[in-house]
């Protein structure tokens, strides 16, 4: 009863009543505030707050401050604990399997065809979030992962025991198939584990590379387009039907700039971050012919267990993608 009041309180303001005032949402971000898709999702704040000419005040909470993280974030947004999340849609997967799609191996190989497998797969985004009780907002990809290691990586052979931290399901099951030794850890261990040996390498970013300052532990990083994961941004549904049609479309307008710009802001942040820890002597490489190949076969494997269960549209988009 007591929360239920705390969310009739929090949505009074949308209402013709209380139009003076303007709604007053929290938006939850997992990761810091100098974070790419936290940046993000200040910018949308602002934006919302401009369109909405004030009416629509969105306060951003970096650094997973509100208590709220990874695997039940769809359920928290959906309850209305908080009324926004920004939500890295691999970890929810297991939720909504849909939501994986992005973070599947080696289904698109630049930004373009990522952009293309997100505009094919964004009504069933959006059809899975209203499932879930929320409004689907926007989302944008994290720069693409690499492997960033210590030695080089040149064939197949060279990942065989490789501890390597992975993000997800996904990336394990990948590595493990190639002969590594994935290891899960929460990214603010990532660092002090390369110190220690725990591990030897990441699967990640060159952006990611970069703001860990990955060159003082490691020295290669392995381009191979592994995945352009997507973070998306949601709104419960009951916040955002008490918004008044003006207010809905002020945010629509936002999220769409916003994703815009985020996508864009990526591809340029990759350029960027690719240049920063060449000058910090990690050596950038791509992949040859012979291990392109063992790559994508790994990846087919993962693809193939990942439609099980599938409904024919996801299995369309798939179909449409899939090497």
């Amino acid at each position: 009863m007591k929360r239920f009041m705390l969310v009739l309180l929090c949505l009074l303001p949308a209402s013709p009543a209380f139009a003076g005032g303007p709604v007053k949402l929290d938006l939850n971000a997992t990761y810091g505030a100098t974070s790419f898709h936290t940046q993000g999702a200040m910018a949308f704040a602002e934006l919302a707050k401009k369109y909405s000419g004030g009416s629509v005040d969105i306060t951003v909470h970096p650094g997973g401050s509100l208590g709220f993280k990874g695997a039940e974030l769809l359920k928290v947004v959906k309850d209305g604990q908080v009324p926004m999340s920004d939500i890295l849609m691999g970890v929810v997967a297991g939720s909504e399997k849909v939501f994986g799609i992005s973070s599947l191996p080696r289904l698109v190989g630049n930004f373009k065809q990522a952009r293309q497998l997100y505009d094919a797969s964004k009504p069933l985004y959006e059809k899975a979030a209203a499932k879930w009780n929320q409004k689907f907002l926007y989302a944008a990809p994290w720069p693409p992962s690499g492997l960033v290691t210590k030695g080089a990586v040149n064939s197949v052979a060279d990942l065989k025991n490789l501890k390597t931290r992975t993000y997800d399901k996904n990336g394990a099951n990948f590595l493990r198939s190639l002969g590594g030794s994935p290891v899960s850890l929460p990214w603010g261990e990532v660092y002090s584990s390369l110190r220690t040996g725990m591990i030897d390498s990441v699967l990640t970013s060159a952006e990611s590379a970069k703001n860990g300052k990955f060159w003082e532990v490691l020295d290669h990083f392995k381009d191979i387009n592994y995945a352009f994961p997507l973070n998306m941004v949601t709104i419960n549904l009951d916040y955002w039907k008490a918004l008044s049609k003006d207010q809905q479309q002020a945010m629509l307008k936002a999220a769409a700039e916003t994703e815009n710009n985020q996508w864009a802001n990526s591809e340029s942040r990759t350029v960027e971050a690719l240049k920063v820890i060449q000058q910090h002597k990690i050596a950038v490489s791509k992949a040859d012919a012979a291990l392109n190949k063992a790559l994508d076969a790994a990846a087919a494997k993962i693809i193939a267990d990942f439609r099980k269960g599938l409904k024919p549209s996801a299995q369309a988009v798939l179909d449409r993608f899939a090497r």
